[in-house]
């Protein structure tokens, strides 16, 4: 039998802030590679989040307040930036997932049959 990887799924423009902030809330703090990690995982591989949109996506939430960071010793020649997620963090992936919804449900109901 021939093994046929899936081609990786594109996330969806806009999204990619609330799959950082639900992973935050979900797993706690984490630093950039164990939230790149989280998401392909709970997503069973389908998504795929890469460095070089992850740190940006990162650096706009910490500037917005979403999130806050802190530089920890990771090993003795290594540190890792760990990213918590903010009391006003919650409330923005509260918006966004109920943006998501209502975006989600007008699609369906478009490419529904009549």
């Amino acid at each position: 039998m021939l093994n046929v990887e899936r081609p990786r799924s594109e996330i969806p423009p806009g999204t990619l802030e609330m799959l950082i902030l639900k992973t935050l809330k979900r797993f706690g703090p984490l630093h950039g590679y164990g939230i790149a990690k989280c998401i392909q995982q709970t997503s069973e591989d389908v998504l795929r989040v890469e460095e070089g949109s992850l740190y940006p996506a990162l650096q706009r939430i910490l500037i917005k307040g979403w999130v806050t960071a802190e530089w920890v010793q990771a090993s003795p020649k290594r540190r890792s930036r760990i990213y918590q997620l903010t009391q006003e963090g919650r409330k923005q992936l509260l918006a966004e997932i109920s943006e998501y919804r209502r975006v989600r449900q007008a699609i369906e109901r478009v490419i529904e049959p009549a």
